[in-house]
């Protein structure tokens, strides 16, 4: 179960252990008699897994609660079954004991992780069917993409504001509400792992240092319009990014209204719509693939607004490197959190997506950051439609 912070994993992995423990229809078929709990710490297992608010303790009924002997670091159920405590600190203290189940709380906090579980492995062999349940923030160390990536796991994600009811509002306010979509947010309230692509032209930290929450009085701003090469509903989205630059120099990217499976009269108006409320001064068009549609869907819409034609005469990594090289000197600053442009950034290298698929969100906003900081001003250069 990959989480946020306050999801509820401590809880599911409580209310897990005590359903395996006392052979809940729902859990396992019978009472499952040895468990291991590992935690980060000792004291953070005690504390958090057995005896916190969300703890196994807290989740029994007096009648059916195991007695926890702390100087043992045992739980016993009245029913025999047992389940020992360990660190993840002492990857050897799990050499020599046999289990049927696991609990492994916290594991991309582990300090010894990959030898703790190795050592668990080899003493998941009681039963008919061992079964392990981890609980975590997710961070991208291998064992976790490894999980991810094995069919035989099953995987449940819980993001911070599903448990919304039983957290403080102050902390939603003042956590959720500052770090909701940066990329600490994103692993510590939202549960996604988070990684850059080695070699790609942005990197999360980079974007993440000049992030602002609001932009100055701007000097100008675009509209740029990366259109797909055709109209049907397999065709790349239509990217439409919005961006500003002020009277230093500094660009702020403002906008993603990247747009898919739209026909196009429809991401059109979308494009027209943004360039008409953020008042901007051009839309910044590609015409290497469907540039004269383009013109002409946006001649429709509303053909007094002003577009500025551009043509690719390089490829995307040549054309994207020169805007990745003013975010590493500090010039381009992300209004708040553009979750998806940003995911496209951070896996663009030097041969693409991972995905394979075009990178539209970035070529728009590639245009649109040439046009402030990189074109050099011919007049006239805007066309009214």
């Amino acid at each position: 179960m990959l989480g946020g912070r306050g999801a509820g994993k401590t809880r599911t992995g409580s209310e897990w252990v005590r359903g395996i423990a006392l052979g809940e229809p729902d859990f396992a078929e019978s009472a499952m008699r040895r468990i291991a709990l590992i935690g980060e710490t000792f004291a953070g297992a005690r504390n958090v897994m057995v005896e916190g608010p969300a703890g196994i303790l807290a989740v029994h009924a007096r009648d059916e609660r195991p007695t926890w002997s702390p100087s043992l670091r045992k739980l016993e159920w009245p029913n025999g079954a047992v389940a020992q405590v360990f660190s993840a600190e002492d990857p050897d203290s799990l050499r020599g004991p046999q289990f049927e189940a696991a609990w492994a709380d916290e594991l991309a906090k582990w300090r010894h992780v990959e030898e703790t579980w190795d050592m668990l492995q080899f003493g998941m062999r009681l039963g008919t069917h061992p079964r392990q349940m981890v609980t975590t923030t997710p961070r991208p160390i291998p064992l976790l993409k490894r999980f991810l990536d094995d069919p035989k796991v099953a995987v449940a994600r819980a993001k911070t504001a599903d448990n919304a009811a039983n957290l403080a509002p102050v902390f939603l306010d003042a956590v959720v509400g500052r770090y909701a979509g940066t990329r600490l947010g994103r692993q510590e309230l939202d549960g996604d792992m988070i990684e850059d692509r080695p070699g790609a032209l942005w990197t999360r930290d980079l974007i993440e240092v000049h992030r602002v929450a609001f932009a100055p009085p701007l000097a100008r701003i675009v509209v740029a319009v990366d259109p797909p090469a055709s109209s049907s509903k397999r065709a790349d989205a239509c990217g439409i990014v919005a961006a500003g630059v002020d009277d230093g120099g500094a660009a702020y990217v403002l906008e993603d209204a990247t747009a898919s499976g739209l026909k196009p009269p429809e991401w059109a108006a979308k494009a027209v719509a943004l360039y008409r409320r953020l008042q901007a001064d051009a839309l910044i068009v590609e015409t290497n693939q469907g540039g004269e549609m383009a013109s002409g869907v946006i001649r429709e819409v509303d053909a007094s607004v002003p577009v500025v034609s551009v043509r690719a005469t390089r490829g995307k990594y040549l054309r994207a490197e020169p805007v990745s090289v003013l975010y590493a000197q500090g010039r381009v600053h992300h209004v708040g959190a553009l979750r998806e442009l940003e995911d496209e950034l951070c896996d663009f290298g030097p041969g693409g997506l991972t995905s394979g698929r075009s990178p539209d969100r970035m070529d728009a906003l590639v245009w649109a950051l040439t046009d402030l900081m990189l074109r050099e001003r011919k007049e006239p250069r805007v066309r009214a439609l």
